[in-house]
């Protein structure tokens, strides 16, 4: 029984020390990186506003060979609107996406998102993925062409479009763009969309001269700006991909690739781009010709993030032509979507696109039987708490064992206080005595480790799925939980609202909090009081601290934490009964408000 409490004690301790470490130094750390960043765009955008215009253009035409992205970029400095109605347009209509298409460059730069709405208010504005690239928040995709001037003048950043046919992109019109150059190449640019976030873009190159012609192809996704939201450990933002159909995963944050920049080896076949918590902007390239990827920072101009990559040369003949495609997708991490697109385009590892973590093979199944039951009750907490059930069932024989060896140990405490007794200081006769005891009980110390250990590795799962899934976001509850990615808004510090004042966001203790606090507490008195003062004490404590801790993590996770809790109570409760040891909670709890006796001397 010592040895199961110490290691409860001991796994309490290492979520102590990690929740702690996240509210005492992470999240004033993230704070105050916030304000520095803000500062810091401030004062750059202030000295650029100021300085005569030295850079090259957005537009800027680029060296022969070099890849678009590396000549500065004249400092962002206009209102989005402003930006939308400098260069022609095409518009960009769907069931999911509203936004326009800039003819010059061909860019994807205007883009937002009809599902999502930035606060859980559906008249709040909508999610803004891209906006042109001299705005503060410019972000865009753009695909074009390296060639040397036997080619004559290729597609790039400057180059204006002509609309050849599709006035509107939508889910059943899609839009052709041509461009033809001084030598009298032709260039078609076909753009298709399906009904959510991936768009097809085919281009059709036409070679009428008497000579070949060869050319490399680039795409890029470029940002100004890292997520306004500061980064959070368990969950990655930033630059990812997978070079070649069985290359693996490779993630890059902001920091370093502001440090260094990352070249990946040439391969054929997969993908890259950017990611944030929720949402994400990639390019599948042709798929039979060999890329290079790279990711990497610019303090030139406007500073700027650029995911790119660059194609090997492909030659068509005179009077031929070469049709290539590339895919890019601009949206919500939706998984059933994400996983659609994997299959149906044969996109190596594009799930990964989401941050399952390191336990994907329990995080993702775990999502899909959450979203099982969300799609047949409607109510994402309900899923959780259906969920939580059905973890409990799978893990009841290990949690049986776990308890029963628990209630063993419980029984034997007699014995054991016989032979500490006996024993007194010799602690290698107590441990042989107490080994003998084990063998003739049939008593495995350590039988009830095991299923805890176990059942970690689930728990850090399901606190993934809760913190990174768009499902999760802006899902309510019941009553006041309008929001399961987001904190209990209540507080006990003002009545949980009846009070007409905001507290601090450090006393923000709502009533989930509170409730799984008491399930916690209520869990642990189980257990008898250890005898070690320390011990006691951290018992005593730790409901409080865990209280204080969760209020700030979504409401979703501090529900399944209390129900889960409140199943385990009841769990062990019948378990322990069902092998005759005593349940104590209600002892234990009367013990804390008794009366020690004073000693006498």
């Amino acid at each position: 029984m010592e040895k199961n409490r110490n290691y409860f004690i001991a796994i309490g301790l290492s979520v102590v020390i990690v929740l702690a470490w996240q509210f005492l130094y992470m999240n004033p750390r993230i704070e105050q990186q916030r304000r520095a960043e803000e500062a810091r765009q401030a004062q750059q955008a202030t000295q650029q506003s100021q300085q005569t215009t030295t850079n090259a253009a957005p537009g800027a035409p680029t060296p022969a060979g070099a890849l678009p992205g590396a000549t500065a970029q004249q400092a962002a400095t206009v209102s989005r609107d402003e930006a939308l109605a400098k260069s022609p347009r095409v518009q960009i209509d769907t069931n999911a996406i509203q936004g326009s298409i800039n003819l010059t460059g061909a860019r994807l730069d205007d883009i937002r998102l009809k599902d999502y709405h930035e606060t859980v208010d559906d008249s709040s504005p909508l999610i803004t993925l891209f906006s042109p690239s001299d705005t503060r928040d410019g972000y865009f995709t753009e695909l074009g062409y390296i060639a040397g001037e036997a080619v004559g003048t290729v597609p790039g950043p400057s180059t204006v479009w002509t609309a050849a046919s599709g006035s509107k992109l939508t889910e059943t019109t899609p839009v052709a763009l041509t461009f033809t150059n001084d030598k009298g190449v032709v260039f078609t640019r076909t753009l298709a969309i399906d009904d959510h976030y991936m768009i097809t873009v085919t281009d059709k190159v036409e070679n009428p001269g008497q000579e070949p012609i060869s050319f490399s192809t680039y795409g890029r996704i470029t940002r100004n700006n890292k997520p306004a939201t500061p980064p959070v450990f368990v969950i990655f933002e930033g630059f990812l991909g997978v070079a070649g159909a069985d290359g693996s995963l490779t993630e890059e944050s902001y920091k370093n690739i502001e440090e260094k920049p990352f070249t990946s080896p040439k391969a054929t076949g997969g993908w890259l781009g950017i990611t944030d918590k929720y949402w994400a902007a990639a390019i599948v390239p042709p798929q039979t010709i060999p890329v290079e990827s790279r990711y990497t920072h610019f303090t030139d101009g406007q500073p700027r993030y650029q995911a790119d990559y660059r194609a090997d040369a492909v030659t068509v003949a005179p009077g031929q032509s070469i049709e290539l495609k590339n895919l890019v997708f601009a949206g919500a991490k939706e998984v059933p979507l994400v996983d659609r697109y994997e299959a149906e385009y044969s996109i190596p590892k594009f799930d990964l696109l989401i941050d399952w973590g390191w336990f994907y093979f329990i995080t993702k199944p775990m999502f899909k039987l959450m979203d099982f039951f969300f799609r047949h009750i409607g109510n994402f907490g309900v899923a959780i708490l259906l969920t939580t059930i059905v973890v409990k069932l799978l893990f009841f024989p290990l949690a049986s064992k776990q308890y029963a060896s628990m209630a063993n140990m419980k029984r034997m405490q007699p014995k054991m206080e016989e032979l500490k007794a006996k024993h007194g200081d010799d602690r290698m006769a107590m441990q042989q005595a107490m080994m003998q005891l084990y063998k003739e009980e049939k008593i495995n110390p350590v039988a009830g480790c095991w299923p805890m250990l176990l059942q970690i590795p689930v728990f850090f799962a399901l606190y993934k799925v809760i913190y990174v899934t768009i499902e999760m976001r802006h899902a309510p509850f019941f009553g006041w939980i309008h929001d399961l990615s987001a904190p209990d808004p209540t507080s006990l510090f003002n009545l949980f609202g009846l009070l007409p004042y905001d507290v601090p966001h450090f006393l923000m203790i709502g009533v989930w909090p509170i409730i799984m606090g008491i399930t916690m507490f209520m869990q642990m008195r189980m257990n008898p009081t250890p005898p070690d003062p320390t011990q006691a004490m951290i018992f005593t404590w730790m409901p409080l601290i865990f209280t204080f801790m969760l209020a700030s993590f979504p409401a979703g996770l501090v529900i399944y934490w209390a129900w889960n809790n409140t199943l385990s109570i009841s769990q062990q409760a019948v378990i322990m009964k069902r092998h005759g040891a005593k349940i104590e909670l209600f002892d234990n709890i009367k013990a804390l408000f008794k009366r020690k006796p004073v000693e006498t001397k």
